[in-house]
């Protein structure tokens, strides 16, 4: 239960836009708060909520230096998506291989 919990706050941190972007470029290299919220038209306040969030979530974590607080992607909470993703898409398939398989009796069955 306590990985489900995790996983909704991960999915619940990549449903804004500004979030996913923040972590596309933080893909690349970490970067400073100031770098961050330069193309937003937004207060510093409010891009500070969006970094809270991806923090809380573990997708980043922030280092401070003095005055400058940087952040960087954390790779492996970005994994337990993935694996729940790959785990419903495995379920899916099977899933819809079954339909396929019974549709493809029901229609010899039907042909006879």
């Amino acid at each position: 239960m306590a990985e489900a919990a995790i996983v909704d706050g991960i999915f619940r941190a990549l449903s804004d836009p500004t979030r996913r972007h923040v972590l596309e470029r933080l893909s690349a290299r970490p970067a400073s708060v100031s770098e961050l919220a330069a193309p937003y038209d937004m207060a510093l306040p409010s891009f500070l909520q969006h970094m809270k969030v991806l923090e809380k979530s573990g997708l980043v974590r922030s280092r401070k230096a003095g005055r400058v607080r940087t952040y960087s992607i954390e790779p492996e909470r970005l994994k337990l998506a993935e694996d729940w993703l790959e785990r419903q898409r495995s379920m899916w398939e099977r899933r819809l291989d079954r339909l396929g398989s019974y549709l493809m009796k029901m229609k010899e069955e039907n042909s006879e």
